[in-house]
């Protein structure tokens, strides 16, 4: 029930909707609020006859009110056509899962609202307005709160046009991916080690858990499904993550040794979704970023410096796993494994940054130079030697690459360059790489 429960909050967090329904409830709410202050007497005459409120008679109001809901639902439909299409716009070129930052931006969710919000307003306090053939009432109050809430759709108009301005421009994308991937990290990471999961033959006579749903394991409740296993002094495996597509009728855990209730519990403890999205899949966030490079790179954008972008971004999460631990999914109970959930390791982080942009930038120098660059910082900040070897990979396969597909010795000769690079500076560190390369070789030499 917990992840059912992640997950509607999940869907709610990142709804369009949920923000500028609020704010149409609010301006619901407070024309009724402030039309009974009016009708109540407690504004003296001489206030209401004053400057600083609204002091004109119940024609005017009308006027007024009717002007004010026309103009903002009017600009708003305008405005947010507008959006759409040069969301679109952007969306052939980042990629069309990034839309899904522009619609949960609060910016923009503001924007909806306000306009949204004060239409609502407008049209609630309209309804009370009498002339004086019918019985004139006024809302003094609520008229100049109406005044006042048209100046600030006025400012968060021009808000809006600067916002979204900046909101499409590809670095701003990227920056704003980029620190998604920062928050996930800080997230998802640990500061100590955890235990390591058993070794294969722990699992050699275990029951296997079949499953009938379909759709990619967005929210689980680790947690529960842990405290289960231990209580029925079972210990389940889960074979796939968060992130990753269940098949329908394929193997979803191993169960050791067999308890009744198992695919329950499992179920229980799980909740599917239609969209490969899920905010305990550290890799979701990187797949977003890979997409916007990998587009950048193709021949019909062809545009290398977004690529390098990207690049900066996906090196500078690397630094940040540098002084932290993955998980390694193993959820212990007294001592013992009750859970283990498929976690992404570092050789996994890698692949999933730097195997799609090699690929797609396979005969293009500059970006090659630029990643094996970025690999050459990590490197500098990375002392875990299993760590290290996986660079080493993703930069011997890069030089691989740029030796089948670059044709010009100039370019390929820069790639061997950087490459040699990365090897002093994994051999000797900053000092030995700055010196080795640049100064002399007296100088390396001492090293």
């Amino acid at each position: 029930m917990t992840a059912r429960l992640r997950k509607l909050l999940y869907a709610l967090g990142n709804a369009f909707w949920l923000l500028p329904a609020a704010m149409v409830i609010l301006g619901i709410l407070s024309a009724f609020a402030l039309i009974a202050v009016d009708r109540s007497g407690l504004i003296s005459s001489r206030i209401l006859q004053g400057n600083w409120l609204y002091n004109g008679g119940g024609t005017g109001a009308r006027t007024l009110l009717g002007a004010v809901a026309a103009s903002t639902i009017g600009v708003a439909g305008t405005v947010f056509s507008i959006t759409i299409a040069a969301l679109s716009l952007a969306a052939g070129q980042m990629g069309p899962r990034l839309l899904q930052n522009f619609t949960r931006d609060r910016g923009n969710q503001i924007t909806l609202g306000a306009f949204l919000g004060t239409f609502s307003y407008a049209m609630m306090v309209l309804r009370s307005v009498r002339t004086q053939s019918e019985g004139e009432f006024v809302p003094h109050l609520a008229l100049s709160v109406g005044i006042l809430l048209a100046f600030f759709c006025v400012a968060t108009l021009v808000f809006f046009v600067g916002h979204m301005a900046g909101r499409i421009n590809v670095d701003s994308v990227i920056d704003l991916v980029g620190t998604e991937v920062r928050k996930a990290i800080a997230r998802l990471t640990v500061a100590d080690p955890e235990p390591a999961p058993p070794p294969a033959s722990f699992w050699l006579h275990s029951t296997e858990v079949v499953d009938d749903r379909r759709g990619y394991l967005q929210q689980l409740d680790a947690d529960t499904l842990a405290d289960w296993a231990a209580v029925n002094e079972t210990a389940i495996r889960l074979l796939l993550r968060p992130g990753e597509y269940l098949f329908p009728g394929a193997v979803i855990a191993l169960v050791t040794p067999a308890v009744e209730g198992a695919g329950v519990a499992i179920r229980d403890a799980t909740a599917l979704s239609s969209q490969r999205a899920s905010s305990a899949d550290l890799e979701s966030e990187i797949r977003q970023l890979v997409e916007v490079a990998v587009r950048a790179l193709s021949p019909g954008i062809n545009d290398p410096h977004t690529a390098m972008s990207v690049l900066d971004r996906l090196g500078a999460a690397l630094c940040d796993v540098a002084s932290v631990h993955l998980p390694t999914g193993v959820h212990l109970r007294n001592d013992r494994p009750a859970l283990i959930v498929p976690s992404v390791n570092y050789d996994g982080l890698t692949d999933s940054m730097f195997h799609l942009i090699r690929q797609n930038a396979a005969g293009n120098a500059a970006t090659l130079i630029r990643m094996l660059e970025v690999l050459t910082a990590v490197v500098g900040c990375e002392h875990d030697t299993i760590r290290r070897q996986s660079l080493q990979r993703h930069v011997d396969l890069i030089l691989d690459d740029a030796k089948r597909n670059i044709e010009n010795p100039a370019d390929l000769a820069d790639v061997r360059a950087r490459h040699e690079n990365f090897a002093t500076m994994m051999e000797h560190g900053a000092i030995g790489a700055v010196c080795g390369a640049r100064l002399s070789p007296r100088c390396a030499s001492t090293l």
